[in-house]
C-alpha cells in the first residue's frame, strides 16, 4: 500500500491529500530514509513524521485496506 493511502486509512493523518502535501515536503521518512507518496509500506516499516504538534514515530503493525475508525489504531505502534 502506499504510502499516503496508508497514513489515511491508519487516521495518522486525517486526509490523503494532506498526507501526500507532508510527503512532497520531505516531512515523512520511512527507516530513516526520506520518502515520497509512491513508496510501498511494509509491515515493520518505520515511519517519522514531523508535523505540527511535534516529531511523530510509528511502527506499521499492519496493512488493511479499509479500517473502521475505532480500529486504525491497531495498524500501527507508537515508539
Amino acid at each position: 500500500m502506499r504510502i499516503d493511502k496508508y497514513l489515511k486509512v491508519s487516521r495518522i493523518i486525517k486526509r490523503r491529500t494532506v498526507a501526500k502535501e507532508v510527503l512532497d515536503m520531505g516531512r515523512v521518512a520511512v527507516n530513516g530514509r526520506v520518502v515520497k507518496a509512491g513508496y510501498e509500506v511494509k509491515i515493520g516499516d518505520q515511519i517519522t513524521l514531523d508535523v505540527p504538534g511535534g516529531p511523530r514515530t510509528v511502527v506499521v503493525e499492519a496493512i488493511r485496506e479499509n479500517v473502521p475508525a475505532k480500529e486504525a489504531e491497531t495498524l500501527y505502534r507508537e515508539v
